[in-house]
């Protein structure tokens, strides 16, 4: 019987079976947002242990320049890009131990805390009194679009060389302005309402060394109410303390961008 089935997968399932699928349709799939993890958009990087095909956290077919998802392992095509809305931004400090040191994740600061107020330069490092790590990190939470109709939550995190991309998209969104038909006013838009293309390019440091970075077209305004609605919702939950990104990196105690303010990885 297994093996019948198995050999079916591909074909169309009957519509009493699809009845029957969607008349059960969220059965046993509700969970507490406390125990779901909302994955990170990342940027492939020529040293990233996701193009590393001996590394544990290696992802087939995907290529420096490309964008992953962190949970899903989906893979972006860096010159195709993704279509994204984003419902949320904010700014996160991140204090870690130094690699010298044995590396390591300690945790958020608050943005208010006057030790941010105390830091100092080691090279290209925002150093705290204690001798830490503090990187400053730029976060979007976003609805990945793609292309068919579908979309999945994500984070897009901006740090070290990308936070000049994120001033400049922070920048767009905080323009981004259209004529209300009823009234001919011009008005800020909301957030959620807008599409943006992310998409990557090639960057070279103060070493003549390449890495990849990204860059954000705007696509235009959202058409389909449902999926502005959806937005929104995403917002308003992320607002509520609902819902919460973990980075996997930082729960294992290291980080992808600890350590260079010149290639972002």
């Amino acid at each position: 019987m297994a093996t019948a089935v198995a050999t079916k997968k591909n074909a169309e399932l009957s519509t009493d079976v699809m009845d029957d699928i969607f008349a059960d349709a969220g059965e046993g799939a509700a969970f507490d947002a406390s125990e779901l993890q909302i994955p990170f958009v990342r940027l492939a990087q020529q040293m990233s242990p996701e193009i590393n095909k001996k590394d544990a956290k290696f992802i087939p077919g995907l290529s420096s320049g490309d964008m992953f998802n962190t949970l899903t392992h989906q893979t972006y095509d860096g010159e195709q890009g993704v279509d994204v809305i984003v419902a949320y931004q904010t700014t996160k400090y991140l204090e870690f131990v130094t690699r010298e040191n044995g590396g390591g994740f300690m945790g958020e600061i608050d943005p208010t805390d006057p030790v941010l107020q105390r830091t100092s330069k080691e090279g290209t490092m925002d150093m705290l009194p204690n001798g830490n790590q503090v990187v400053k990190s730029d976060q979007y939470y976003c609805l990945v679009l793609d292309g068919e109709g579908g979309y999945e939550p994500a984070v897009i995190d901006m740090k070290v060389t990308q936070m000049k991309v994120s001033k400049r998209w922070k920048t767009q969104i905080s323009m981004n302005k259209a004529k209300n038909p009823k009234t001919g006013q011009m008005a800020i838009l909301p957030i959620y309402s807008t599409i943006w293309k992310l998409t990557s390019v090639d960057e070279t440091n103060k070493r003549n060394e390449t890495y990849a970075n990204y860059a954000v077209h705007k696509v235009g305004m959202v058409q389909d109410r449902d999926l502005f609605m959806e937005a929104k919702t995403f917002r308003q939950s992320i607002m509520a303390g609902e819902v919460k990104a973990q980075d996997e990196n930082q729960t294992q105690g290291r980080s992808e961008d600890q350590g260079s303010d010149d290639i972002p990885f």
